[in-house]
């Protein structure tokens, strides 16, 4: 007897139907076979498929069973077909009912159990897209799969409640929708007013916020540069839906999602260790491409503390998520792109011991060392940074001082404000295309003569004149100037002093 049931396969941050045929016949053996191009996992489903069945008092048929995975030429990956397979099984059996309108995903233990999987959101984006009414999914994913609209999700903990939703649906009530997520890695508590000096750098870093641009913090130990970028996802302006679903895409692909979570509406904050590999950073590893860092960082704030420590090849592959916003990844079999439009924000001392050029420590470091110590950052990475910021050790005196009264609350309206402007464009400021750059950051002459010295007396290139214009507009936005000035473009150019000054 052959009985048909749907599941979704996830490719980068995407699903894509697959249909699961079973087909049940007489044989010399009792032969379970499963086709379509499935990997080892799909492979040991036979071996959970045949316990699950047999311990939630089903039995198992004295016949032969041939599972196929249609479209047959894509690779099926994971133990999410578990379940589609085994009501698959008990629809050839009759004991499960006509499953039509209905999607299913899930793992199975051997006692019948249904565990969570990977991709659940994307799943039910699938289900929504191919006019799936029901999405059957375990329990722990119900509620990021409630999230989308037009699609009744049911979470099941057992293969037997599996079976009674799908013949008995009246008994059972659809999954409620789940209150929003933190994000993962931040903290909403950490304020700026904690920190204590660092004016500059406050102000650099909501110049940051307010255009989204890239930033790297140069200064001593213990100066405030981790406290400084801890608490940027606190003056960012809150994700807008359609932000928020991509975001929790790719965190539920990557498996980083809270269990019994909704939609992520704190910005991510990811700051990856300087060990993390290619694969970690970027995406990928064995078998389907998964987002890496970069990805998990997507729409929120990518923190690279000690910059140098990572191995400098690892910091090229930085450069093309930097500027394109997303990162493609191409295997033999398939190609995947992961969206990767975050802010870069990097901290680093200015050399090994971390004291050169501070006025009360001595360096001990060579000019060599020092050399090679900064030459693990490529100039064509610095021109993708746009804010180069020193973090200056902290005086006694305002170590022991009353707090400045700066605080995320405040800085965060001035950033909103700046980017209703930015919004109403139609993109942030760093995202300026290259045909509206000379429309929107417009010169006076006095102006054009501060940019021309700086690009003459610093040897700037074509890209960091670029971004100079680019920050001069987010700071004219965040003084509600409508032109851009001399002023603006001072400040601006004063962000790209120190890479000068450090790496010549």
């Amino acid at each position: 007897m052959l009985f048909r049931t749907r599941s979704a396969a996830v490719f980068g941050i995407d699903a894509h139907p697959i249909d699961v045929e079973v087909d049940m016949y007489a044989g010399s053996e009792r032969d379970f076979v499963t086709v379509g191009m499935p990997d080892t996992a799909v492979k040991e489903s036979r071996e959970r498929i045949k316990s699950a069945l047999m311990n939630s008092g089903f039995g198992y048929p004295s016949k032969s069973v041939t599972i196929n995975l249609a479209p047959a030429n894509v690779r099926k990956e994971g133990a999410g077909f578990d379940l589609p397979m085994a009501l698959g099984i008990l629809g050839a059996m009759g004991i499960v009912k006509k499953a039509d309108g209905h999607l299913f995903a899930g793992e199975l233990s051997l006692d019948g159990s249904v565990r969570p999987v990977r991709g659940v959101l994307s799943i039910a984006v699938c289900a929504r897209q191919t006019g799936a009414r029901k999405l059957i999914v375990p329990c722990e994913n119900a509620a990021e799969a409630a999230v989308v609209e037009g699609v009744r999700v049911y979470g099941v903990q057992h293969l037997t409640e599996a079976v009674d939703v799908v013949n008995e649906p009246d008994r059972h009530s659809p999954a409620p929708k789940a209150a929003p997520a933190a994000s993962n890695g931040g903290d909403g508590e950490l304020d700026f007013a904690e920190v204590r000096g660092q004016l500059s750098a406050k102000r650099a870093l909501m110049v940051a916020a307010a255009g989204a641009h890239n930033v790297l913090m140069i200064g001593p130990p213990g100066s405030g540069k981790t406290m400084l970028a801890k608490r940027l996802p606190g003056i960012l302006p809150p994700l807008t839906f359609e932000e928020a679903l991509e975001t929790t895409k790719i965190h539920s692909v990557a498996g980083t999602l809270p269990p019994d979570s909704g939609l992520l509406l704190a910005r991510p904050f990811r700051a990856p260790h300087h060990t993390v590999s290619a694969a970690g950073l970027i995406g990928g590893g064995a078998g389907m491409p998964g987002p890496g860092e970069v990805s998990l960082a997507h729409n929120g704030v990518l923190f690279l503390d000690e910059l140098p420590e990572f191995p400098r090849n690892i910091l090229e592959l930085l450069r093309q998520p930097v500027e394109d916003g997303s990162v493609t990844l191409a295997r033999a079999n398939i190609t995947l792109s992961f969206p990767a439009n975050f802010m870069l924000v990097g901290a680093m001392n200015p050399c090994p011991c971390g004291y050169y050029g501070d006025a009360t420590r001595e360096c001990r470091c060579t000019g060599a060392i020092i050399q090679r110590y900064l030459g693990k950052i490529s100039g064509p990475l610095l021109d993708r940074i746009d804010l180069h910021i020193e973090v200056p050790a902290v005086a006694y005196r305002e170590l022991r001082g009353k707090s400045d009264g700066v605080s995320s609350e405040q800085m965060r309206q001035r950033v909103l404000a700046a980017r209703e402007i930015q919004r109403r464009r139609g993109f942030y400021n760093s995202q300026i295309p290259q045909r509206r750059l000379r429309e929107l950051c417009a010169l006076d002459e006095a102006g054009e003569r501060t940019l021309e010295t700086a690009v003459r007396r610093m040897g700037l290139s074509a890209r960091a004149h670029d971004r100079i214009l680019k920050v001069a507009r987010t700071i004219a936005d965040l003084g509600g100037s409508d032109a851009v000035s001399a002023k603006h473009v001072a400040e601006a150019v004063q962000y790209r002093s120190l890479d000068r000054e450090y790496w010549q």
